[in-house]
């Protein structure tokens, strides 16, 4: 079942990164404008962030199981829409559509996860599913970018919509006797939202994805223009981040993702974020490919231990009745992590090492006040 579920948590982040080295150009193709392109590629995000809220409601109302085939049969569908796309209007309708429903998979995913787990060994399995993630973020702008030039970009969401599809109708079959007991028993609760912010345990959590994807949002926004500065290939900035994805897998998978469940997930939060912020200040100094190199290893080291220790965090600071609410929640900061990392310093108008350099500071910033005790109830 846990087998099954990874597979889901693969697959949900394929579609998300298969669409970053091909939306701006395909929205382009479309005639859209510079501002439209822009809207397009964060639609998505956008969206997202209330698919997420509202899955979690719905994962803690409904249970896991109908959130989760729900969303995938849903977001397989909507995927097929990009067949019908002829112009920009269209296809920020089918942007929004798409980002909406494809919110509702990964909270009903990890909260289905988080409930499947083992108490002691939560700090693991947090590392299993970002190696997942990590593997879709290695495999999935390889794949849209090289059969996309083949073929087509509607082609290549068709891919991802028949393995949603298919997805969608084994879920049905292979969770629905692990998940009726389990939703019967579940009590129906509400819980206002100022329970979790005022948690110190969720509000880390939360603060954690928000500035793990804020980075994110900084890395591919400026790191391809680090390198272009420094004279090399714009190929360099890929292997670059495949890199950074593949070193993060390799902290997810080898035997060091037992220190998840032997140190406290604030202290592993705290060295994942301050190590990312050394690598964004490392990159803002590089003057060779070595360095950025040495620099994106650290960042894949930080994101290593970055992922696992805020899912711990989150899992052990709620109990299964209402962790539907804080994965969405969760999920809706990793969103807006996304859009503000990289429209933000577009706004200040930073240039690429001063931007990097504020990028790093304030995760340094972070790292430090998420040792800062607070007497709060241990769980939401």
């Amino acid at each position: 079942m846990k087998k099954f579920i990874y597979v889901i948590i693969f697959f949900s982040f394929f579609d998300l990164f298969t669409q970053l080295p091909v939306m701006s150009t395909y929205a382009e193709s479309l005639g859209a404008s510079a501002f439209l392109t822009g809207l397009a590629v964060g639609m998505y995000s956008l969206s997202n962030t209330f698919g997420n809220i509202i899955s979690g409601f719905l994962t803690d109302r409904k249970g896991p199981f109908v959130i989760l085939v729900l969303g995938l049969l849903t977001t397989g569908l909507s995927l097929s829409l990009y067949n019908l796309v002829e112009d920009p209007t269209t296809l920020l309708i089918v942007r929004f559509v798409h980002g909406l429903v494809a919110g509702f998979i990964v909270p009903a995913a990890f909260t289905f996860l988080a409930n499947a787990t083992e108490q002691e060994k939560r700090g693991k399995g947090s590392a299993i599913s970002g190696a997942f993630v990590g593997i879709a973020a290695i495999i999935g702008p390889a794949f849209s970018g090289i059969l996309a030039s083949r073929t087509s970009v509607p082609f290549v969401f068709n891919i991802t919509a028949s393995c949603m599809l298919l997805l969608g109708i084994l879920t049905f079959f292979i969770l629905k006797s692990n998940q009726i007991k389990k939703e019967k028993s579940t009590p129906s609760t509400h819980i206002p939202i100022s329970v979790f912010f005022n948690n110190s345990g969720t509000l880390k959590a939360f603060a954690g994805a928000f500035f793990l994807m804020f980075s994110q949002g900084v890395i591919a926004y400026l790191l391809p223009l680090k390198v272009q500065s420094l004279g090399f290939d714009s190929r360099l900035s890929g292997t670059l981040m495949s890199a950074f994805g593949i070193i993060a897998v390799l902290v997810f998978i080898l035997p060091t993702n037992r220190i998840f469940d032997k140190v406290a997930p604030i202290k592993t939060l705290s060295l994942g974020i301050g190590l990312m912020g050394v690598s964004q200040l490392l990159i803002s100094q590089a003057d060779s490919s070595t360095w950025l190199y040495l620099a994106m290893a650290c960042y894949g080291i930080g994101f290593g231990f970055l992922f696992p220790s805020i899912n711990s965090l989150l899992i052990d600071s709620t109990t299964a009745d209402i962790r539907g609410k804080a994965y969405g929640y969760f999920y809706a900061f990793f969103s807006l992590g996304v859009v503000l990392g990289s429209s933000l310093l577009g706004w200040l108008s930073l240039g690429i090492v001063s931007g990097f350099i504020f990028t790093g500071i304030v995760l340094l910033v972070f790292a430090s006040m998420i040792l800062i005790p607070y007497k709060r109830p241990s769980h939401a």
